[in-house]
């Protein structure tokens, strides 16, 4: 036995053991590591991961899951050159987990032998995954290293709309995995524990679903927030819920987005009952509309499931159903509508052309959504910062999506409609903090001079050269779109105005508009019924935050609400003065 295995008699003893110990140490250093080895890289070209439910049912998904780990390597590929082991340029500012999750170059270095990932996760002692399982596991999203002097990329937020268990969460797991922001060790932990709940479909979405009470009952609740980047683009993806319940969630998320993809089921039965009457289709694509979304992606999901087998005469069907409604809602079908067949679940024709799929000859998801146009935003227009979410960390931090202006660091902000004057103190865009942030970007700002209490969604950070118009009572046209009896003044319903949703009551009926002619009529109505457009006036229960539709198109947009359904949906065209 080595005399350092044994218990030493005296403490003075121990001390000699542990220079022993030492000494063998620095030899086996000096003569087996290379300390000047270059850093470890991982190999991207790793064998693909499959979901273990899809390697029983055929190899032939693992034949198209192919082409994407080679797509995996374009868009993690860093603009930054590789540190070596001397560089002392590791910025403070930048965490351990960001480190770690960094995508290193696609280069096949020592270390990046083709078992990858995969062989590790096989090798962890039990001890460790229990100790995993305890952890509540938020995904770390992967930052992109990016050059100072690169360009930078373009802001979309892009909204998921559609019933529920329609695939929306799904297809958000699913981008974010093929676009590399979820790493396949992530996944194959969700897949294990979803797999001991019996729902071995639900993991991707699992990724956007983060808490317990979503992934339990397999519904999104609060809107989820993700991004990835492509070449062009930086995108944020908001994941909506579709159940009814929940539509003010995603309410807020639809004003915050430039763009919204509605997710339909081409599964029998569920693009009908998503699309009847009590759908959340029909009204998540109207009210997406009325938050001022421009372009819509349809998405019929679910392609490849056996009632459909990627059959063109289903696709067609659920095409020509809604297109009628869709241009019922305002939407140009030819320019501002487009339709893709897509799988969330094997990812068929997100990044990848779909083999099984020759008759769909348009670009792919992700790739379709890299070719669109640029938004023209104004940089140098007010500051219009409506407040989606605060909370305490280290001081006030508010969420919200920038609409128009730019803020830096430092900045001095009013917070209307309270008149509270505040500092930035930090900024952080999609989580990486920045120096100073554009229009269309979603911000997290820490704010100095102001209590967490003090805030409320819907409050908007402008700059004290010029403030936003506040008040209670406003003038606008609303179109009367489902409501089954009359609407006459004194009737309440709940509006929702950009982030801000608050009581409000129709004070007076003005006069009723043609829809085809838009003339107005000469005399009052004395009540409004469905289909019908009316001007009337508006009062609501607190001081909000609005802007006239023609002034400033995002804070003059709202919908009405009562007893869980739209009811209505109109824009600002007066602000009314208070009689004091």
């Amino acid at each position: 036995m080595d005399a350092i295995d044994t218990a030493p008699d005296s403490w003075d003893q121990e001390d000699d053991g542990e220079a022993q110990v030492d000494e063998q140490l620095s030899k086996a250093l000096n003569t087996t590591l290379n300390v000047e080895a270059k850093p470890f890289v991982p190999n991207v070209h790793a064998a693909e991961f499959v979901p273990g439910f899809q390697q029983k049912s055929s190899t032939e998904t693992v034949e198209s899951a192919g082409p994407d780990a080679d797509a995996n390597v374009e868009v993690s590929e860093p603009e930054a050159p590789p540190l070596e082991n001397g560089d002392a340029e590791m910025a403070t500012d930048d965490t351990w987990e960001q480190k770690g999750s960094e995508p290193c170059k696609a280069e096949a270095e020592p270390g990046g032998s083709p078992g990858g990932d995969g062989g590790q996760a096989e090798e962890d002692s039990p001890q460790e995954e229990g100790m995993e399982e305890e952890e509540e596991v938020v995904p770390t999203p992967k930052v992109v290293p990016t050059q100072p002097n690169a360009p930078k990329r373009e802001h979309v937020n892009v909204v998921f709309i559609g019933h529920v268990d329609a695939g929306k969460s799904t297809i958000g797991g699913q981008i974010m995995y093929l676009t590399g922001m979820v790493d396949k060790r992530t996944l194959e932990k969700y897949e294990k524990e979803a797999k001991e709940k019996n729902r071995e479909t639900w993991y991707l979405s699992w990724a956007l679903d983060t808490n317990q009470e979503e992934r339990d009952k397999g519904k999104t609740v609060e809107v989820g927030r993700a991004y990835f980047e492509t070449e062009k683009k930086h995108f944020t993806i908001l994941d909506a819920p579709g159940h009814k319940s929940f539509v003010p969630n995603m309410i807020g998320g639809a004003s915050q987005a430039d763009l919204a993809v509605l997710v339909i089921s081409a599964r029998k039965g569920e693009f009908e009952t998503g699309f009847e009457k009590g759908g959340q289709t029909r009204e998540h694509a109207m009210l997406a509309k009325t938050a001022g979304v421009k372009h819509l992606i349809v998405l019929v999901n679910k392609m490849d499931d056996p009632t459909v087998n990627w059959s063109l005469e289903r696709y067609e069907e659920c095409k020509e159903k809604l297109v009628p409604f869709l241009k019922k809602v305002g939407f140009n079908p030819r320019k501002d509508v487009h339709f893709m067949p897509c799988s969330g679940l094997t990812g068929a024709n997100l990044k990848e052309p779909a083999e099984y799929c020759p008759w769909y000859t348009g670009l792919p998801f992700i790739p379709h959504l890299d070719s669109l146009p640029n938004f023209n935003r104004s940089s140098d227009g007010p500051v219009r910062l409506p407040i989606v979410d605060k909370y305490k960390d280290m001081g006030t931090v508010v969420l919200g999506k920038l609409e128009s202006g730019s803020i830096s660091k430092a900045q001095q902000l009013v917070m209307m409609p309270n008149r509270h004057t505040v500092e930035v103190l930090s900024l952080l865009s999609d989580d990486v903090e920045t120096d100073d942030a554009g229009p269309g970007e979603n911000l997290k700002l820490r704010l100095k001079g102001i209590e967490e209490e003090e805030i409320l969604p819907g409050f908007i950070l402008c700059n004290a050269e010029n403030l936003c118009h506040t008040g209670r009572t406003f003038d606008a046209q609303i179109v009367i779109i489902e409501h089954k009896s009359i609407i006459c003044p004194g009737y309440n319903a709940v509006l929702h105005i950009h982030t801000c949703i608050e009581e409000v009551q129709i004070t007076a009926l003005i006069c009723l508009v043609d829809k085809k002619t838009g003339d107005k009529s000469k005399t009052r109505p004395r009540f409004v019924k469905q289909d019908q457009v009316c001007i009337a006036r508006l009062r609501t229960a607190g001081t909000i935050c609005l802007e006239t539709f023609k002034d400033f198109p995002q804070m003059g947009r709202f919908t009405l609400r009562d007893e869980g359904k739209t009811i209505a949906i109109g824009k600002v065209l007066k602000l009314v003065a208070e009689k004091d």
